[in-house]
């Protein structure tokens, strides 16, 4: 008895340890595929009482959303500029970031679905300032009327949103997206098991991560696109100091674009648009497509309008930060200075944006500048993106 008790128990650990490898068979398991047994214990997942497992599902993002493969590069100005934004090498993680600034057709959306299913004061807080147009010596009036819902101007750059108002958009289309995946969700089930009506039980595992604006590290290294410019140490074979194309020319050098600018900018004094013929926008902003992209797919990183990012701003700001996924966050303070914040510009609502406008001559087209403004400020120059990071998965 006392040798068959000893066999039965020796048996039982034999499968409890062999099991889960006769089942994944050669497989590793992946996040996508975890397999039946942890690796660990030996135990079966997903039985009654148990740990529960769900296999990673491709990760759930809205439309026209680019992945942008994260790596190390330098950011900062490449030049005069030192002062304000010294160069410093980072790591930046994977993310996808929208592949252009949020066009007024889509500000027009979100502004109907506050109208129709939110208070009457998220809607009214929601406005674009169309006044950003206004000036006593230009005759800019159509522009005021027109620009943010004239169907002629759906594809255009949306302007007169604030720091804040950019942010709220975020928030509202991560409930979207999210609203989307949890009917997906209960569909599927509904037709897997029609008797399960229970919320709880049918959550969404996918639910989308939330929209955001880009961090200013994250926006730099996205319109630099450095794809398969660096050896295998790291060194640069090139270096960019616009999103397109190496060194300093501002016009294209091939196809199409051969000979002519590749952003929308300010070319010189009083010269907007160049010559008649050398472009087709009715506006001072040009659809968001009209321009080349660049690497990574993303256009008008270096023109049209400039961009929110999410980060508060301080002088020489990366030369403090983390090197890996640097962000500067509110309320926090360079630890060397002492900013007043009821008497100085530089505060926790000063918040960065990125890029040139159409109304900037090409320095600013420069990834590295950078320039504040009050976040519950808007003018008829900047815009934004969103962005949201990515949630692993398989290699």
């Amino acid at each position: 008895m006392k040798n068959l008790s000893y066999f039965i128990q020796k048996t039982i650990v034999i499968i409890l340890l062999t099991g889960p490898l006769a089942a994944c068979g050669n497989t590793k398991p992946s996040s996508s595929k975890p397999g039946k047994f942890s690796t660990a214990t030996g135990m079966r997942f997903n039985q009654e009482g148990g740990f529960q497992v769900t296999p990673f599902k491709k990760q759930a993002v809205g439309p026209s959303m680019v992945f942008i493969e994260g790596g190390t590069t330098t950011i900062g100005v490449f030049g005069e500029d030192i002062k304000n934004s010294p160069k410093k090498r980072v790591t930046v993680t994977s993310f996808y970031l929208k592949e252009t600034e949020v066009t007024n057709i889509e500000w027009q959306e979100y502004l109907h679905d506050l109208k129709e299913n939110y208070s009457d004061e998220e809607y009214k807080a929601a406005l674009p300032n169309e006044q950003v147009w206004v000036s006593d010596l230009g005759h800019n009036d159509p522009y005021v009327y027109n620009y943010s819902r004239e169907p002629g101007f759906y594809f255009y750059p949306v302007v007169g949103v604030s720091w804040t108002q950019a942010k709220k958009y975020c928030d509202w289309l991560t409930e979207k997206l999210n609203a989307q995946q949890a009917d997906k969700s209960q569909s599927a089930q509904n037709l897997q098991d029609p008797g399960n009506q229970n919320a709880e039980d049918t959550e969404d595992k996918t639910a989308a991560m939330g929209y955001r604006l880009p961090t200013e590290a994250e926006w730099e290294y996205a319109a630099l696109a450095m794809v398969g410019t660096q050896d295998l140490d790291f060194v640069q074979s090139t270096q960019r100091v616009y999103p397109w194309g190496d060194g300093l020319s501002l016009r294209g050098k091939e196809d199409e674009w051969k000979g002519k600018y590749l952003a929308n900018f300010k070319r010189s004094p009083g010269n907007y648009k160049g010559l008649p013929g050398e472009s087709n926008s009715s506006a001072p902003t040009t659809p968001v497509y009209h321009y080349p992209a660049n690497d990574f797919g993303l256009y008008d990183m270096g023109g049209n309008v400039s961009e929110w990012v999410s980060d508060i701003y301080r002088p020489i700001s990366f030369q403090d930060l983390d090197d890996f996924n640097p962000i500067r966050r509110d309320d926090t303070l360079d630890p060397e200075r002492d900013y007043d914040q009821n008497n100085s510009l530089i505060n926790n609502r000063a918040r960065v944006y990125k890029g040139a406008s159409w109304k900037d001559c090409a320095h600013w087209a420069k990834v590295g500048t950078r320039r504040f403004l009050d976040q519950d400020s808007s003018t008829a120059t900047i815009g934004f993106r969103y962005a949201m990071s990515s949630m692993g998965g398989d290699e």
